[in-house]
């Protein structure tokens, strides 16, 4: 899979020993990955969830490139945060997408940069049909975020985790649908 870039950012599919760099905190070794870049102060929330994502896809390679990309801000050449997929798309033509901005690049737009992106990139591929997305139950960034990109609020549902939640879905455009099904 190929990074994916825009006026400000690079989205890098991350790879095992970048996920393994991450799960040890070996900074140097994820910089040299990089090409050298330096990280953001906070840029990763969730480092648990790296550890039990790089451990699933060491037991399931094929679905690498769904799972995790590394934002790098192009001007600043500094990972900003994580983002990507909860998976390969669902059966029923589902996937969902996460992102995380270290708080010092927040409310510059980049969180909507990255998730319209993966939004892009899922609607690319045919096996989607929709977008989910799962927020804290409460007015907030993502919430904007998602609203601005044309999310629907489907339900408030509760998670074990986290508690309660907000699930938002996008469907994927008609005349997508319509392209991928004459391109067979």
């Amino acid at each position: 899979m190929t990074t994916i870039s825009t006026q400000h950012l690079f989205l890098v599919p991350a790879t095992f020993p970048m996920l393994d760099a991450i799960v040890t905190e070996d900074w140097a070794s994820l910089s040299r990955l990089l090409g050298g870049v330096d990280t953001a102060e906070k840029w990763m929330h969730f480092p648990d969830a790296m550890a039990w994502m790089r451990d699933y896809l060491l037991e399931h390679p094929d679905e690498l490139g769904w799972w995790s990309f590394l934002t790098i801000h192009r001007e600043d050449v500094r990972l900003i945060g994580t983002c990507g997929f909860k998976g390969v798309p669902a059966p029923d033509g589902t996937v969902e997408i996460g992102y995380e901005i270290a708080p010092g690049y927040q409310g510059q737009g980049f969180a909507t940069e990255v998730a319209s992106l993966l939004v892009e990139f899922a609607f690319k591929q045919a096996a989607v049909r929709a977008v989910l997305a799962h927020t804290l139950a409460e007015e907030n960034a993502s919430v904007a975020v998602l609203r601005k990109l044309g999310f629907q609020f489907i339900q408030e549902i509760h998670d074990l985790e986290d508690g309660q939640i907000w699930q938002w879905r996008l469907e994927k455009p008609a005349q997508t649908l319509s392209v991928q099904s004459n391109s067979k």
